[in-house]
C-alpha cells in the first residue's frame, strides 16, 4: 500500500469538506507531475491531505476508495481522477 499528499486551497475545496461529502471525486488536477501520481494511486491506498494558502499544512488523512478513471472536468479526456474517502482530521486544526 502506498502513501500520497494532495494538495487543495481550503477555501475552494477543504478537508472539512471531504468529511461532509464523506467521499469525492479529486478531479480537475492540471499538473502533468500531479497526473503521474493519480494514475499511480490504487483503492486502499493512504492520502495526505494538505492546506495551501494561509494553513499551509497536512489536516487530514483520506484513504482512495476507487483508482484512477476519466476526470469528467476535463474537456480532452487526457486526464484522470480518483476518489477519495476521509479517514480522520489531524490535531491542532
Amino acid at each position: 500500500m502506498a502513501s500520497w499528499l494532495v494538495k487543495t486551497e481550503p477555501s475552494t475545496y477543504s478537508f472539512d469538506d471531504l468529511v461532509a461529502e464523506r467521499k469525492t471525486l479529486w478531479s480537475g488536477v492540471k499538473n502533468p507531475q500531479a497526473q503521474l501520481q493519480l494514475r499511480a494511486m490504487k483503492k486502499g491506498d493512504q492520502v495526505a491531505v494538505y492546506h495551501t494558502g494561509g494553513e499551509k499544512a497536512v489536516v487530514g488523512t483520506a484513504v482512495v476508495t476507487a483508482a484512477a478513471r476519466p476526470d469528467p472536468t476535463d474537456e480532452d479526456g487526457k486526464r484522470v481522477a480518483v476518489e477519495l474517502a476521509p479517514v480522520r482530521p489531524l490535531a491542532a486544526r
